[in-house]
């Protein structure tokens, strides 16, 4: 498509962002009946988000997540408007920048203390075993000026067998202490299976995975949140935009856009709402570095039309068109096809938080992290063996080689 006969997407949707501080990026509905139309900041004022219950835990929560990994410290105007809007689940971890994203809570909470009781606070520890753990929280809870947070999680599993007795008697513990209210894990591999074995345990409160108009139609993954909603655990989605290793400007993706437009929403709306359209979801946790992204999340939040059945398959069609650039999480299968020499499914999220996020920083910093000896021969492996049992037939031997270049 040449740049004399259309937009590139990003300069399409940079101009409907600009119209979208009217009626395209928030309900049509809150304007008032007649006179002169209010901006859409302050419409939105006057309205909260909704809120729903967090497993069987007792909790209710915003279906909108705050995700705390952006500048805190720099952003304290957006948690105070966060607040008004009714973006009351905040969810950080004790890596996000450094220490930094828990600190800028603790600094909003110690100018605004009576904001606390309102907040549903979120939290990880990046150790997986209970020796540690105690220190790791009693250090958030400093950074964040709190007693207690409201949920724990064990970040980034991949499977449970660490969630074992020795586990559940640390979670018990710091529920006894007042330190936690609730404890679960946060996942962005082999979620499914995850989850299934959650459901089994009996005393996960709550999980935050990947889960998005890709993933949810799946069978594997409608049994999973089945269980988890029979078993009572809470479900935080992430990483609901769909966006994945492979740039994906197509042409599809521009007939998208233009038709959820034509509807009064963006397509990043629309990716919010298919989520929501599943009860059992309580939330959903986006990052939401300014006040324009989370004005536009506040207003699909708020939408009181939904999605119809044309929006629904358009977004089926598209995740179609574009699995073979979207790395669904199944790292048992790739990583498994390569005897688990090289961790494939932490690569596609660095090219992930590059390509689709645009977040250099975290890319690099994600891919960084891999041990040297395992990305020093990351380009000499031969990827075939993964690439035939990949279910999204994803060219995975050149996006290794593409993360070398970009990343390294």
């Amino acid at each position: 498509m040449s740049d004399d006969k259309s937009l590139s997407r990003r300069r399409f949707l940079k101009a409907a962002s600009v119209l979208g501080t009217g009626s395209l990026v928030w309900p049509r509905w809150v304007h008032g009946q007649s006179g002169s139309q209010p901006s859409a900041r302050d419409s939105l004022d006057s309205h909260v988000v909704p809120t729903r219950p967090f497993g069987r835990t007792g909790a209710h929560v915003s279906c909108l997540s705050l995700g705390g990994m952006f500048d805190i410290p720099s952003n304290q105007l957006l948690l105070r408007q966060a607040v008004r809007w009714g973006v009351t689940h905040w969810d950080t971890a004790s890596t996000y920048g450094g220490g930094r994203s828990e600190e800028g809570i603790g600094q909003f909470f110690e100018r605004h203390p009576e904001t606390r009781k309102e907040i549903f606070l979120v939290t990880k520890s990046e150790i997986h075993r209970p020796q540690g753990m105690t220190d790791r929280l009693n250090r958030s809870l400093n950074r964040m000026k709190t007693d207690y947070v409201d949920l724990y999680f064990v970040h980034g599993v991949r499977n449970l067998r660490g969630m074992d007795a020795e586990m559940k008697a640390w979670a018990e513990k710091a529920k006894s202490q007042g330190k936690i209210r609730f404890f679960g894990f946060s996942t962005h591999s082999n979620m499914e299976e995850c989850m299934l074995d959650a459901a089994r345990l009996g005393w996960i409160d709550g999980i935050m995975m990947t889960y998005n108009f890709r993933l949810m139609h799946e069978d594997r993954m409608k049994r999973a949140v089945d269980a988890c909603a029979g078993a009572g655990i809470g479900l935080t989605a992430m990483k609901t935009q769909g966006g994945g290793s492979v740039s994906m400007e197509t042409e599809g993706e521009m007939r998208m856009a233009g038709r959820f437009l034509q509807a009064g929403f963006t397509d990043r709306q629309a990716r919010l709402m298919a989520v929501w359209e599943e009860p059992r979801i309580a939330n959903i946790c986006s990052q939401m570095p300014n006040l324009t992204i989370l004005m536009s999340n506040v207003a699909a939040a708020l939408n009181r039309t939904g999605l119809t059945r044309d929006d629904k398959e358009s977004l089926k069609h598209f995740a179609s068109e574009t699995a073979s650039g979207y790395c669904a999480g199944c790292s048992r299968i790739c990583e498994g096809a390569m005897n688990h020499e090289v961790p494939v499914q932490d690569v596609m999220r660095c090219l992930m938080y590059y390509r689709s996020y645009g977040d250099s920083g975290e890319a690099r910093r994600l891919f960084a992290a891999i041990p040297e000896m395992v990305r020093s021969r990351m380009g000499r492996l031969d990827y075939s063996p993964a690439e035939q049992r990949c279910p999204q037939k994803m060219p995975i031997g050149v996006l290794m080689k593409d993360a070398l270049s970009i990343l390294a």
